[in-house]
């Protein structure tokens, strides 16, 4: 478990299973896409050189791995309670928010405040009119008039959400609470708000959200914390320990809906004046915003999923939080025997996924896949890093083909080999002992991923795939063939 023949010319995707078809193209990627075992890097032969080619074909196994977590660093947050249709296992999500606020935020003067005082506005007077909370989700899954219940909690200023600290998709956010916390709001709602008319839900300026109202009493307090001292709304920081630690939102009832959250916002309602229109009367809002700058955090919790990780007639690929593919590279096997001395210039590895059956709420098939090192996958998302091409690939779905292929990973071969061969020489051991000590050594893992990238096309981030999504890939008791693709250079005399 996891805690997160002889041809040259232009390269070719791999793109069909077939063995026949896939030889050729294979081939014909040696002088674009080559790199060799001793350095891994990519080659141009010289004129006066001469190249023969061979190709084998070599098997990886696979298996699935249940991921007890992974770090949570989407900024959208995950809400409600659903069941896969095709694996019926369940998924729980709910979140934790805190709250953005300007630096050296400012209400209007206390002295043009309105409140009532026995039944009468006066100014000078702070009084919250009201304080509401609205989820905005730009996505769903389910049925858009499925009835889920809300709680609304609010964190504990003793317990914190920290900057620099990482939190993981298994944390247990009550955590996060007073002792004996009760909800401060609670509704029900429905993904699709039928209490608008047709026109407005409808319309293309419509945001969807979940709208809950606060009692007031958290708003005065949030007021009265100002005019205490203004300080206390210098910058978000001080905002979130002295004023508002944010809310934890969970789902107590329904089945079969869950929302994407990009944004939460608290608005605070009053009442002020104006110093030279004596009479005047204007509504305040302060609206206060669950955003990137601050913290977010999703957990998610699945059903038993035993019977997917033992089921050895394919793998499974299940997000968010849920089900990876180890694959076990063959590497003694590529550099031996008559290929002992020779330079391994391409290997293709292709993953087939199976068909789905038809369903209104089939979960999604994810889009990116990232290859990585098990060695190395704590350390690749801890440390925010991106796919090097050597240690760690990318590759996208081909809904065409119904494949993810990872065209060339012979660095990551040939890294695997020298890996070994150094540090079993360093420790004064046999690479087999060393290996034994090391059983990831060979062993990389499948991870449903998203990605950007910069103006130039160049990658710069890569995070875990929080969105809902269930496939399998053909695997497990199932080899999976890798093609591999040899140089050996001869001198013409």
């Amino acid at each position: 478990m996891l805690h997160s023949s002889t041809s040259s010319g232009a390269k070719a995707r791999r793109r069909r299973p077939c063995k026949a078809t896939l030889a050729l193209p294979l081939l014909a990627a040696l002088l674009t896409a080559s790199c060799d075992d001793n350095t891994a890097s990519l080659g141009i032969y010289p004129v006066t050189d001469g190249i023969t080619n061979s190709t084998a074909i070599y098997q990886l196994t696979t298996r699935s791995l249940k991921m007890d977590s992974v770090v949570a660093t989407s900024t959208v947050s995950s809400l409600g309670n659903i069941i896969d249709p095709e694996t019926g296992v369940s998924v729980k999500a709910d979140f934790a928010a805190q709250f953005y606020t300007f630096e050296d935020y400012e209400f209007p003067a206390k002295n043009l405040m309105i409140g009532e005082v026995d039944g009468k506005e006066q100014k000078g007077v702070v009084q919250c009119d009201s304080v509401e909370i609205r989820l905005y989700f730009d996505d769903y899954y389910g049925d858009g008039n499925n009835p889920m219940k809300l709680e609304v909690y609010e964190l504990s200023q003793d317990k914190l959400l920290e900057e620099d600290s990482t939190y993981y998709t298994d944390l247990d956010l009550s955590q996060f609470l007073t002792e004996n916390a009760q909800p401060i709001a609670s509704r029900v709602f429905t993904p699709l708000d039928y209490n608008l008319d047709e026109s407005e839900l409808t319309s293309s300026s419509h945001s969807h959200n979940v709208h809950i109202m606060l009692d007031r009493e958290l708003g005065q307090r949030l007021m009265e914390k100002y005019y205490e001292d203004p300080s206390n709304y210098k910058d978000s920081y001080t905002f979130i320990r002295n004023v508002f630690p944010g809310l934890y939102f969970t789902t107590s009832n329904g089945m079969g809906t869950m929302l994407s959250v990009y944004v939460g916002t608290c608005n605070v309602y009053f009442h002020y004046g104006d110093e030279e229109e004596e009479d005047s009367v204007y509504v305040g809002m302060s609206r206060f915003t669950a955003t990137p700058e601050v913290i977010q955090t999703t957990h998610f919790s699945n059903g038993d999923m035993s019977k997917l990780i033992d089921d050895t007639s394919c793998t499974y690929l299940k997000t968010p939080a849920g089900i990876c593919t180890e694959l076990t590279l063959p590497i003694d096997e590529v550099f031996s025997g008559e290929h002992s001395t020779d330079s391994v210039s391409l290997a293709s590895v292709t993953l087939t996924r199976y068909n789905k059956e038809q369903n209104d709420y089939q979960l999604g098939t994810p889009s990116t896949l990232l290859m990585v090192r098990k060695a190395d996958y704590s350390s690749f998302f801890r440390d925010k890093q991106v796919s090097d091409n050597r240690t760690s690939y990318t590759t996208s779905f081909s809904s065409t083909y119904n494949t993810y292929t990872f065209d060339n990973v012979c660095r990551l071969l040939a890294y695997c080999k020298h890996e070994k061969m150094n540090e079993a020489q360093k420790a004064g051991i046999t690479e087999e002992e060393w290996a034994a000590q090391h059983p990831d050594w060979n062993k990389v893992l499948l991870i449903p991923v998203t990605t950007s990238s910069n103006t130039s096309g160049t990658e710069v981030s890569v995070d875990h795939d929080m969105s809902l999504g269930s496939i399998r890939l053909v695997g497990g008791d199932t080899k999976i063939d890798m093609q591999v693709v040899y140089s050996k250079f001869y001198q013409e005399y």
